[in-house]
């Protein structure tokens, strides 16, 4: 069959080729033979394989007869592409480089990143979300410098033109088979029934079509000269019309047509029935044009079929939409789809069937095309519309979203393209209109205001639309494209578009109102404020900050009068719609004011970049009254949110307020907001616009100067809080210049030292906190070369550190010194805290730094700081710093504050001081002295003070005020007012009675009211006209008017005040300081206090130094100021009356001061607590009591016996461990192969990072023992060789306490309480875990203390009497006493239960070695193995050797001494058959050789093959315990005498024959020598002599020689060796030494070692001298040297001669294990990442998920990877069992974090890969470059070998065997 397919497609080439009709014709008949839709087909059995028969013929035919493999070559060769182009879904891990990028969204593969050179590039990595392509070799998107070595531009020239022939059957087949693929489309597309589309038939038919799109996916891969064919394929109209038009005689077509007709109905956005009016022209000659011109514009209302079918089914519940009806609109994008080539046919169906990604990925394939790139994103533009309906109906709109911008952000981000379909498909219009029409969907009336009349309608935060975000692509695309210059100015010039789009940014403006709940709360917290929080971030300001960034010069001018004029008209249109006059609504408050900010921002743009005239973009003054009352409205609601007044509202609305500040909305939301407030301030009365501000924050009522007052407003527990608010507000608004004259760079570094000052920042968080502007081409990218310029000159790195505890610092970033003191600003901080807690820590932060550096001690104040100058369009601002109201309201503050009334608190003094500061730092002019000699005050009678100017005023003294008070206040009856400072806010109607400087003069009282003359200001500037603007007079009726809702019994007193603000303040600093008469002009002293300028002194400091820097610059302005404050200060004032309290003022008593006591006696209780604690502790950790001094010259016949004495940490009892009631030691038994990591290399091995690398598992420490132990095990007997050697190199148990003790009674009723306790532990009671009580370390067993004395750790008889023969025979004896079973005692049950726990703790693999299974030998094994394991692990925590000495590591911590116990106990169960007893092979000479080998099948394994310190551990353990010191020392004897002879035999075998003889010779020579016994080289001789008898010597092989090459050993070198070959038997047997009898390990040099352990182990006698010191000279033989010597070796011999090989392989070898350690990490993580991030999976080869390595052996495995799973346990789990006996350590790939793996639980222990500015990037979110930080894996390895994971990290959790 394939050979008839190739025969006939060669055949057609070949004729077509010669050009001739019939053969078109005929292909074209087997085409459609082959291609057909067959009906019958779908029944019949053959169905299934109908595609794929017709996908061969294709390539069959393409090919042209030519295999198809050849075929895709010949067309590669012609690929002329210099893109790269290659498409990725999501998840792809691409890179993205903002050194190379034009285009923001630029991106690349990483093949093209590595390739190309972004060294010292601001490049990150990062996770697909939508899919994207790759972009090298597009210049349009990235700079040439960046392309990859392929792409770099190949002129065309050097590409061959494609041969004709080649290609001419893909010319023929391709129309017909894309045909084919659309009647499949076209075929399998239902019309959805009533709104629920059939989603599992559109995914049978792709399914179906899964090999047909792959097949032209294919295509596209082979390069420019096929993409070009395709091109012009899918262009091409002719092709489209002749197949398609569905006349023709095949009835399938017809009824696919028909389908497709159905189809195209529903694709404009009206209803088609709407537009039969509408004379629809059809097409004429301009058929590229994509947009139908000249339909006329019909009623184009925004009503299609899915919107009636979602009312109607909605039901009468849900608040009717309201339905815009816009004539704006342009026709042609209301109509249905016109299609005129495959192209736009198969862009239309992909989108009905809702982008499959196959076809996403083919139709982006096409793109590096040139041609097909502008076809395309032209019939993109043309069905925009049609794919966001599409997309509004979607269920799936996710998904849908990510798949269209995946291809929308490849066509929009080339400017080029951009402005060609801009210019030609009105891509403006369309996306404006489509905004437009989908937002149109949610509308519903707003409650803004008016809510009967109003006429503004806006978005319903709660409609899926918005709560879903799936605007975002439209949106998205909209920004892209606005980010291009061309098509900005386009947007910007064109009248109509800015008015519509003005229109849609209103549909945002009042959204998500908040009503305040004042009785309930509410039953449901609505999270709709999150949807309208993105919706004005994204559809509002993102276009702005886009619009905004083409609006920098001068030469832009236009552009933004065009915006500020059709901004102000949608704003009024606005007022008028929300029936807006004067004053808001009360208790409402919205967030979004996107046209406020609009306007806004513009307003600053033209100021700061354009030079525009602020006063030609200004409304008249009414407008600006109404601007700046909704954005003043959430200034003063914020402050009541932080008051909780809006508390019944739920948490939502706080919610808000921190969303409103936040640093991602806080320059979109707030700082246009405050900004346009302040240019309302500058252009409006000042007296007008303090007094708003008053009454808005509902403070008028406080502010009075009456001790009493009633706030007809506001409770009065809110009224501290609220009057602060309204202050701070105040001084945010004076002095903040964000947009006031400050640079870019000088915002960037406020922005900066305000966040640092709150905390230290991480880079990461702090690029996340400065607010960038969200545009991304706007230049201030974040992490831009200013960023970190100015990072490095106002902080300093501190690099990451380790605490004690274990947890891990960052590196962070902490403002320099000079930052603190010179640019702290606390006023920029409010601004910018989301959580109020921020500016207590950047106040505690600033003291901590002035108490160091010695500058302050008391409590500082937030300090002054100096203003950047004000923009000279905004010198208006400074108007509200000298106008009567707020001087009225500061007097009035000031003298409450001194009368000590309630409700006011230190922030409010503080801002009322920053205030004045702030007025005299902006004085307008120095005033001249003598205009205030003159009488002139007298003239001004309606208000307190004579003139405006702050700094006369300041000196203007103030007699009488007449007040209204209710008539039980204080003032009525004439008493001192006395009350307690507290918390607050009210109303003024205060009256003056003031004269010149101290003259009485007694004109009538007014009253001043602050909200009568707000109301009068705003009815003069509305009613009256232009030219009595200048004539402006405040009527005298304001004495009559009073607060409304006033309550009746207020009554009128008058109060004497007599004091001036310069009066008040002097009082105030005697006040503060608590000293009368402290202030002392500093002038008076030092002439040069009024010259400097800036006195550092004053800088920083309290409450007084405030007021004297403040006092220092009224003096310094005016000479008046001067005396007058001289004056003050030479009279004496009256003491400031002490407090008085009433008891029911004793309620009202601060909250604040309540918490301070609470917090003072908590401290107390605390430190009380801790102290108990310490000496708690300090008894509970002196296990045993302290050693008895060694010094002590203890006679034997007087032993004082002190029991040792335990402290139960459960029931707090003291007293000695008893039979009955034994006590225990909390100790955490795990299993171990940390000993069996050890390798016997110094040089580390590395993770493997490339295929070449690889890991060899067989030079551990386990794998060497384990292979010994079987070779043992072939050759001899089994209990024999069972005691030969240790185990617990793999799966050891280790067993560590905190050296606390309980009695085990206790323990058990603990255990119980904790098993009936229903809280989540981390850990498992059932398997007996447990914390330990004191110190809440983890354990999970008991161990008990053997009760007893200290005797013999006293009995230190070093030198005992006996002799050695008595000794060695006492030895004996003791072992031949069978051990007793012991009575059964509880101590014996526990001491039984803990040996069961020891077994259990280890996997069975790790104990049974045996042949036979279950033999007591396993035992016997495992329990003297356990010993060895502990022995061994505490030397490697001492660095391997015991050069340092000392107690061991933990102290107290030990519990080595209670562990041996345990063991011995159970080993004295098991007797060793006396014939066996090794003890008499090492003592006492055999008497017939014979019977060694009697009739034996296997002998015993021969004593120099044996482990000594295995021997060791069995002749201890099976000694009846509690041990003499004498015993010891002599078994210690014996055993060094085998090792030494062991080591010689090792040597004699190492040497070459020529040495060997030399050596046998010169020994034999000193034999007869006296000490001839204690010298290594008679010793050696007779080894090397007697080793001869056998054939150990005739293996003489090459190998033997390359263990020692020929250099020959000299006698130094063979005396090391011998040392170094006995030291590790030396160190252990010390540390057992030690363990078991007391006494301090000596400390000595690495070379001394041997001799000091020598001599502490008593094998040196003390007198011997170092000078001459030989190894040897430790011997001492406990019988005849050289016939024992005889007698072992003669043991060698007999076996030589059977098993000659395997001889030297048991011999012994020096064992030289290095320190155990992780796995040696590459440098940069990218190393580790690019290699396994997409390796697969060695189990199931497929790439994991999430693919880990285990850093301990290297291992590749898949966390939590299901198709790895063997018997329930996941790969992880599985890999820390056989590994690490339950211990893992893993990597994983793609969260750079560490995870370890303990038994049943798992923690994630942190990253030890750090990026340059020392943080973690825990899931690679960021991307950065990450660098190995050596200490953390430092810490990570000492943690794994100390064993304390369990006891560091916090965070455990149960696996449940699923990692």
């Amino acid at each position: 069959m394939a050979q008839e397919k190739r025969a006939t497609a060669a055949r057609l080439k070949a004729a077509l080729s010669l050009e001739q009709e019939s053969a078109a014709a005929e292909l074209r008949a087997l085409l459609e033979r082959v291609l057909s839709l067959r009906d019958e087909a779908s029944s019949s059995s053959s169905s299934s394989s109908s595609p794929e028969a017709a996908l061969s013929w294709c390539r069959c035919l393409l090919a042209g007869g030519e295999p198809w493999e050849s075929f895709v070559a010949a067309v590669r060769a012609y690929d002329p592409a210099t893109l790269c182009g290659l498409v990725w879904t999501a998840n792809f891990v691409a890179y993205r480089c903002r050194t190379c990028g034009i285009s923001p969204c630029m991106s690349l593969c990483a093949e093209c990143f590595h390739q190309g050179d972004h060294a010292g590039h601001d490049y990150n990595m990062f996770r697909s979300q939508a899919g994207g392509a790759c972009d090298c070799g597009d210049g349009n998107v990235m700079r040439e410098a960046g392309f990859c070595k392929r792409h770099r531009i190949k002129s065309s020239s050097e590409v061959p033109s494609v041969p004709k022939d080649l290609l001419i059957m893909s010319e023929l087949v391709l129309p017909q088979f894309i045909f084919y693929l659309i009647q499949y489309l076209r075929d399998g597309y239902n019309e959805p029934v009533l709104d629920v589309p059939s989603e599992k038939d559109l995914h049978k038919v792709l399914q179906m079509l899964e090999p047909h799109i792959s097949f032209l996916e294919d295509l596209t891969k082979m390069g420019g000269a096929m993409r070009s064919v395709l091109t012009q394929v899918l262009t091409n109209q002719q092709f489209y019309k002749d197949l398609s038009s569905g006349s023709g005689e095949n009835a399938c077509t017809k009824k696919s047509h028909e389908k497709y007709l159905v189809a195209l109905k529903g694709s404009g956005l009206t209803f088609p029935e709407d537009k039969l009016g509408s004379g629809v022209q059809e097409p004429g000659a301009a058929a590229s044009s994509s947009v139908v011109q000249g339909g006329t514009p019909g009623s184009g209302q925004g009503d299609s079929s899915d919107e009636e079918d979602q009312d109607g089914s909605q039901g009468v519940g849900k608040r009717k939409r309201v339905k815009l009806s816009t004539t704006t609109k342009d026709q042609s994008i209301m109509d249905v789809l016109k299609h005129k080539c495959f192209l736009e046919e198969l862009l239309f169906w992909t989108i009905k069937y809702e982008f499959p990604q196959k076809m996403v990925t083919f139709l982006l394939n096409m793109l590096p095309d040139q041609d097909y790139k502008i076809a395309f994103t032209k019939t993109f533009v043309q069905h925009y519309a049609f794919i966001m309906k599409t997309l509004k109906k979607s269920h799936e709109s996710d998904t849908m979203s990510n798949r269209i911008v995946h291809i929308s952000v490849q066509l929009f981000s080339n400017e080029e393209l951009a402005r060609q379909v801009t210019e030609e498909c009105q891509l403006l219009d369309i996306m404006v209109t489509v905004l437009l029409y989908m937002m149109e969907s949610c509308l519903i009336k707003s409650e803004l205001q008016d809510e009967e009349n109003s006429l503004h309608v806006v978005v319903n935060c709660g409609e899926a639309l918005l709560k879903n975000n799936t605007y975002w692509p439209l949106v998205s695309d909209f920004i892209n494209i606005l980010s291009h210059q061309s098509v900005a100015k386009k947007f910007l010039e064109d009248h109509r578009l800015l008015v519509t789009w003005m229109n849609f940014v209103s549909f945002f403006q009042g959204m998500n109102l908040n009503k305040r709940e004042l009785n309930e709360h509410v039953e449901f917290e609505s999270q709709t404020y999150y949807a309208a929080f993105a919706a004005e971030l994204e559809a509002c300001a993102q276009p702005m900050w886009g619009l905004l960034s083409h609006c920098k010069i001068r030469e832009t001018q236009e552009y933004t009068r065009n915006v500020v004029r059709y901004c102000l008209e949608a704003l009024q249109d606005w007022f008028d719609a929300i029936n807006f006059v004067d004053e808001p609504t009360p208790n409402q408050v919205t967030f979004h004011l996107p046209l406020h900010r609009y306007y806004a921002m513009f307003l600053s743009k033209a100021v700061k970049c354009q030079e525009l005239d602020l006063d030609s973009l200004l409304p008249d003054q009414e407008m600006l009254m109404k601007l700046m009352v909704h954005p003043l409205q959430i200034q003063a609601s914020l402050s009541e949110i932080h008051s909780n007044m809006w508390v019944r509202n739920g948490l939502q609305i706080k919610g808000q307020a921190m969303t409103y500040v936040q640093s991602h909305f806080c320059n979109s939301m707030i700082d246009p907001d405050i900004y346009l407030l302040q240019v309302c301030a500058s252009r409006l009365d000042p007296d007008y616009f303090i007094s708003s501000v008053f009454e808005r924050f509902k403070v008028v009522d406080l502010l009075t100067m009456a001790s009493q007052h009633q706030n007809t407003v506001l409770d009065s527990e809110h009224e501290r809080s609220m009057l602060e608010g309204a202050l701070t507000f105040l001084v945010i608004l004076l002095s903040l210049r964000l947009h006031l004259g400050m640079t870019d760079d000088e915002i960037l570094r406020a922005e900066m030292v305000a966040q640092l000052c709150m905390n230290d920042r991480t880079h990461s968080s702090l690029l996340d906190l400065i607010p960038e502007n969200p545009n991304p081409k706007s230049g201030i990218i974040p992490g831009s070369l200013s960023f970190e310029s100015m990072l490095s000159a106002v902080a300093d790195f501190k690099a990451p550190v380790f605490e004690p505890g274990g947890s891990m610092q960052q590196g962070m970033y902490t403002p320099k010194a000079e930052v603190w003191d010179k640019e702290f600003d606390p006023v920029m901080v409010i601004l910018r805290t989301v959580y109020r807690r921020d500016v207590q820590s950047a106040m505690d932060r600033y003291t901590a730094f002035l108490k160091q550096s010695g500058k302050v001690h008391g409590n500082p104040w937030p300090p002054y700081k100096k203003r950047t100058d004000l923009h000279s369009s905004y010198k208006g601002l400074m108007g509200l710093l000298h106008c009567k109201t707020l001087h009225i309201v500061l007097f009035t503050l000031l003298y409450k504050i001194l009368m000590d009334h309630q409700n006011l608190s230190e922030h409010v003094l503080c801002m009322v001081l920053y205030l004045i500061e702030l007025g005299l730092e902006n004085s307008s002019e120095l005033e001249s002295d003598e205009e205030d000699s003159g009488v002139g005050q007298e003239r001004c009678h309606d208000s307190w003070f004579p003139g405006n100017n702050l700094v006369s005023n300041m000196r203007h003294f103030i007699n009488y005020v007449r007040v209204r008070v209710p008539e039980t206040a204080p003032e009525v009856k004439r008493e001192p007012p006395a009350s307690t400072s507290s918390d607050g806010s009210g109303a003024s109607q205060s009256s003056r009675h003031s004269k010149g400087l101290q003259r009485e003069n007694s004109g009538t009282a007014q009253v001043f009211s602050l909200v009568a003359e707000r109301r009068k200001k705003f009815q003069e500037i509305i009613n009256r006209n232009t030219t009595e603007a200048t004539q402006a007079v405040r009527p005298k009726t304001s004495m009559k008017w009073s607060a409304p809702g006033a309550t009746p019994q207020l009554t009128t007193a008058i109060l004497e005040v007599k004091e001036s603000i310069l009066s008040l303040l002097i009082k105030l600093h005697h006040k503060l300081s608590g000293k009368q008469n402290s202030y002392f002009p500093p002038w008076l002293d030092d002439m040069e206090t009024l010259i400097q300028h800036e006195n550092p002194k004053y800088l920083h400091g309290d409450g007084m130094t405030a007021v004297e820097r403040i006092l220092l610059k009224a003096a310094l302005q005016s000479r008046l100021n001067k005396h007058i404050i001289e004056e003050i200060c030479r009279k004496v004032t009256p003491p400031v009356p002490p407090k008085k309290i009433s008891p029911a003022e004793k309620k009202t008593l601060d909250k604040e001061e309540r918490r301070q006591k609470a917090r003072e006696r908590q401290q107390k209780l605390l430190a009380e607590f801790a102290s108990r604690q310490k000496s708690f502790m300090e008894t509970a950790m002196d296990v045993e009591s302290p050693d008895v001094d060694i010094a002590m010259e203890i006679t034997t016949a007087e032993q004082h016996v002190s029991e040792a004495v335990y402290d139960c940490v459960i029931c707090g009892q003291s007293g000695p461990s008893t039979e009955e009631r034994p006590a225990g030691l909390v100790v955490l038994l795990q299993p171990s192969s940390v000993l069996g990591q050890c390798r016997n290399t110094t040089e580390s091995k590395k993770l493997p990072t490339s295929e070449k690398e690889q890991i060899y598992p067989w030079d551990t420490c386990a794998a060497v023992y384990e292979a010994r132990l079987a070779t043992l095990q072939q050759y001899f007997k089994d209990s024999s060789c069972l005691q030969s050697v240790s185990i617990g190199w793999e799966g050891g148990v280790y067993v560590q306490t905190c050296g606390h003790t309980l009695h085990i009674d206790c323990h058990k009723s603990y255990m119980e309480s904790l098993r009936n306790d229903q809280v989540l532990q981390g850990f498992s009671v059932d398997k007996g875990e447990f914390t330990c009580p004191l110190c809440r370390q983890f354990a999970n067993s008991v161990l008990p203390c053997y009760p007893g004395n200290n005797v013999e750790r006293t009995l230190w008889q070093c030198h005992s009497n006996k002799s050695m023969q008595d000794l060695i025979k006492e030895v004996e004896e003791l072992q031949e006493q069978l051990g007793t079973f012991p009575s059964e005692t509880n101590l014996s049950k526990e001491m039984e239960s803990v040996m069961k726990d020891i077994k259990s703790t280890t996997q069975k693999k790790y104990t049974d070695y045996s042949k036979s299974p279950g033999s007591p030998d396993n035992d016997f094994l495992f329990m003297y193995s356990v010993a060895r394991t502990n022995l061994e692990l505490e030397l490697v925590h001492r660095g391997g050797n015991l050069c340092l000495g000392g107690a061991s590591t933990a102290g107290k911590r030990s519990c080595l001494n209670q562990l041996f116990h345990v063991l011995a106990m159970h080993m004295r169960f098991y007797s060793i058959d006396s014939a066996f007893n090794p003890w008499k092979k090492l003592t006492q000479l055999a008497l017939d050789e014979n019977l060694q080998m009697s009739n034996e099948e296997q002998p015993e394994v021969p004593v120099l093959y044996r482990d000594v310190l295995s021997l060791l551990l069995i002749q201890i353990l099976t000694m009846p315990q509690p041990l003499r010191k004498e015993h010891f020392i002599c078994i210690t004897k014996v055993l060094f005498t085998l090792l030494y002879i062991q080591a010689l035999v090792v040597l004699s075998v190492k040497c070459n024959s020529e040495d060997r003889i030399t050596w046998m010779n010169s020994g034999a020579l000193k034999k007869s020598l006296s000490n001839a016994k204690k010298t290594w080289e008679v010793l050696l001789s007779h080894v090397i002599s007697e080793l001869s008898k056998g054939k150990i010597y005739e293996q003489e092989g090459t190998e033997d020689l390359a263990m020692d090459s020929t250099s020959a050993w000299c006698p130094h070198s063979i005396e090391m060796y011998l040392q170094q070959f006995c030291l590790p038997f030396l160190r252990i047997t010390s540390l057992l030494q030690h363990h078991l009898f007391g006494g301090e390990l000596p400390s000595c040099q690495e070379g001394e070692e041997f001799a000091v352990l020598a001599s502490c182990l008593g094998l040196l006698s003390p007198s011997f001298q170092s000078s001459q010191f030989s190894s040897a000279s430790c011997l001492d033989w406990p019988v005849p040297a050289f016939d024992i010597i005889s007698q072992w070796c003669s043991e060698l011999v007999s076996f030589s001669n059977t098993h000659p090989t395997q001889v030297k392989v048991l011999l012994i070898q020096e064992s030289k294990w290095d320190l155990p350690h992780l796995l040696q990490l590459p440098e940069n993580y990218n190393t580790i990442f690019q290699y396994y991030h997409r390796k697969s999976c060695s189990v199931c080869s497929k790439v994991p998920k999430d693919p880990a390595i285990c850093l301990v052996c290297g291992t590749f495995v898949c966390l939590k990877g299901l198709c790895c799973k063997q018997q329930s346990y996941c790969e992880c789990v599985l890999h820390s069992q056989n590994c690490g006996a339950g211990t893992g350590i893993f990597l994983l790939i793609n969260a750079s974090v560490i995870i370890i793996i303990r038994g049943h639980r798992f923690c994630l222990w942190g990253s030890v890969y750090l990026d340059a500015h020392g943080e973690e990037d825990r899931d690679l979110r960021r991307g950065k470059p990450l660098y190995i930080c050596k200490e953390r894996y430092n810490v990570l390895e000492q943690q794994w070998v100390s064993h304390t994971f369990d006891h560091i990290n916090k965070r455990w959790g149960p696996h449940y065997n699923g990692l």
